[in-house]
């Protein structure tokens, strides 16, 4: 069977809805220090009904009836005790063209590089390659990602600062297999042997 892409942005909020274990690399440009690393994210699909679509469309003066649903985005270090801290997290509304459903906006209750409530433009390349730029007060960013299969995606990001480029990320995303996939998998494997 083929892998396909996702292609619209609630197909690939839908498509990331878990844990993944995140393995990144991060260069800065104008220091030398390695803030490489791994952590977690939990993502969350939010379906249009949700009281968070009229919220954040609202902070950012959108009509909520354009938006078609979102995701909540929770990072954190370890996913084993730790319960996920708010600081590190964000609400994220689709808000897609009308007369093309593979661009739109992205409208967050606040941003990743500055902590604002910030807009994003999105287009999904007909290779299933989804590219967000944002533009925040002081420095702009772009975002690529892509799934390999369902349950490996990568992700390069630029920001750029009024000088210049200042940092590069690469990062390798694994979703978390829960114990209960964990043996249906196994269960499969045992009845083609």
């Amino acid at each position: 069977m083929r892998f396909k892409p996702p292609m619209t942005m609630m197909d690939f909020f839908r498509k990331s809805e878990g844990i993944w274990f995140i393995e990144r690399n991060v260069h800065h440009f104008d220091v030398v220090a390695n803030e490489s690393g791994e952590s977690n994210l939990i993502v969350k699909v939010i379906e249009k009904e949700d009281p968070r679509v009229k919220e954040v469309c609202q902070l950012q003066g959108i009509d909520p009836a354009k938006a078609m649903g979102g995701a909540s985005f929770n990072w954190l270090a370890t996913t084993d005790e730790d319960e996920p801290n708010p600081n590190y997290a964000a609400v994220v509304i689709d808000i897609p063209d009308e007369q093309n459903n593979l661009t739109g906006k992205l409208i967050r209750n606040k941003g990743y590089v500055e902590g604002i409530p910030v807009t994003s433009r999105y287009w999904f390349g007909q290779d299933g390659i989804l590219t967000i730029n944002t533009d925040y007060d002081n420095n702009q960013g772009q975002e690529r990602c892509w799934f390999i299969t369902d349950d490996f995606r990568v992700r390069v990001g630029t920001t750029r600062m009024m000088n210049g480029i200042n940092l590069v990320t690469y990062c390798s995303e694994r979703r978390c297999v829960s114990p209960n996939a964990l043996e249906k998998m196994w269960q499969n494997h045992q009845t083609r042997l």
